[in-house]
């Protein structure tokens, strides 16, 4: 009878034991968690891209196009790489004469053009290049001579024998026609290669001669006048996209334009682009790092 006694007697202390420690510990958690202690920091959300933030984005390339039948000369394309994050504007000269093997069979970029237009001739250059072109623009003699004017024109080194030129190979400011006139010269000793070189060079010159902030400041305005003027695929959105990052450049920026022009081999009246020129104009404004 005893032994009975004394173990209904402990198994209720046992119970009622430990349920004060459980409430005990319920409360000290509370509290422990209450003050702060052993709290758990949640990893930071991703922080969204806003409207005023540039980056990596922001970079797009655009195949320009200059046709002025009435010079008698081939178009001039030069390939335009923009990457605003790092306030870089790049001016690729291609010769109109470029040919290529394409899908096994030889393409030209001219040929390409003639049949499809500007837009044929930026699928040319992606599948040559390996890049991806987002858009197109095909400048008349108009359009031209309105951006032209629009960035006042360019000081410029001519050594070529065109008539009302100084011939001398001193700087000499061109307005929008001598501009013109001087990137459709056919008589450079050099040819088509020389010429896309000295294309891009004076679209390089005349970036960065001009005075950035009033660009930038006009650049709505001047956008809407000469997308009316020009043969394009960018859309009203592409613009609105990317117009903060490209004023931020053109404001911002110092000498943001670079111009160089498609290495490679002439053969016979046909030029060859250098692959191992691709890879490194690829690796150097084309990937993102």
């Amino acid at each position: 009878m005893a032994n009975r006694k004394t173990g209904s007697i402990a198994v209720p202390f046992l119970a009622t034991i430990f349920i004060g420690l459980i409430i005990v510990g319920g409360i000290a958690a509370g509290l422990y968690k209450y003050l702060g202690f052993g709290k758990q920091e949640k990893p930071a959300e991703p922080i969204p891209r806003t409207s005023g933030m540039v980056t990596d984005a922001d970079n797009h390339t655009v195949l320009l196009v200059l046709d002025v039948p009435e010079r008698k000369a081939p178009p001039t394309f030069i390939l335009m790489r923009s990457r605003p994050i790092k306030k870089e504007l790049v001016f690729i000269g291609i010769p109109s004469n470029s040919i290529a093997l394409v899908d096994g069979g030889q393409e030209s970029i001219l040929g390409s053009y003639q049949s499809g237009g500007a837009a044929a001739s930026a699928e040319f250059v992606e599948k040559v290049f390996g890049v991806e072109v987002d858009r197109y623009m095909k400048f008349d003699s108009a359009s031209f001579r309105k951006i032209s004017d629009i960035f006042g024109g360019v000081t410029y080194a001519v050594n070529a024998d065109i008539a009302g030129f100084k011939n001398d190979g001193s700087q000499q400011c061109l307005n929008s026609d001598q501009v013109e006139q001087f990137v459709t010269y056919m008589m450079f000793e050099g040819g088509e290669y020389e010429r896309s070189l000295i294309s891009a060079d004076v679209l390089k010159s005349m970036v960065n001669q001009a005075d950035g902030k009033r660009i930038a400041d006009s650049f709505d305005s001047n956008f809407n006048t000469i997308i009316n003027m020009v043969e394009s695929d960018i859309k009203a959105s592409d613009y609105k996209e990317h117009k903060t990052a490209i004023k931020n450049m053109f404001e911002n920026g110092t000498s943001i334009a670079v111009a160089i022009s498609v290495d490679g081999t002439n053969a016979g009246e046909d030029f060859i682009p250098s692959k191992g020129f691709i890879e490194n104009v690829k690796d150097q404004y084309f990937k993102e790092k």
